[in-house]
């Protein structure tokens, strides 16, 4: 074989837990996700050329002890979005939090979704310093 494994790969996905399914998927097309069902009990969740899998599977400690990463271009343009949508009335979640600098150098706005997982989103600074 000719090519390395690594040359095979086509995505690299996580599983995201949701305790109501139908809330979830909500939650996330709300925050510009488009969803393609994967099966009855599976949905593909994606923005541009990256994606995760939301699955209608919930176990507590697992749950609220998950994070996903987003890095973003404009963290203030997402913010806004979130702080308007009132997230934390309507899907009843933590109150996301707003943009502040870490020690690390990223801007990162913290949100949380209705199954209790925590989304990083996160701008960096110039020079790709930090996680990329």
């Amino acid at each position: 074989m000719s090519e390395t494994l690594a040359e095979t790969v086509v995505s690299l996905r996580t599983f995201v837990p949701a305790k109501d399914f139908q809330a979830s998927q909500n939650f996330y097309r709300e925050l510009g996700f488009e969803l393609r069902p994967v099966a009855g009990n599976l949905v593909e969740a994606r923005l541009k050329g990256f994606s995760f899998i939301l699955q209608d599977f919930y176990v507590d400690d697992w749950a609220s002890n998950f994070m996903m990463y987003l890095h973003v271009t404009d963290v203030d343009a997402w913010w806004s979005r979130i702080d308007a949508s009132d997230l934390a009335t309507r899907y009843g979640v933590r109150q996301p939090r707003p943009p502040r600098v870490e020690p690390w150098g990223a801007k990162v706005a913290h949100v949380f979704d209705p199954s209790g997982v925590l989304w990083h989103l996160a701008e960096h600074a110039p020079l790709g310093s930090g996680i990329g």
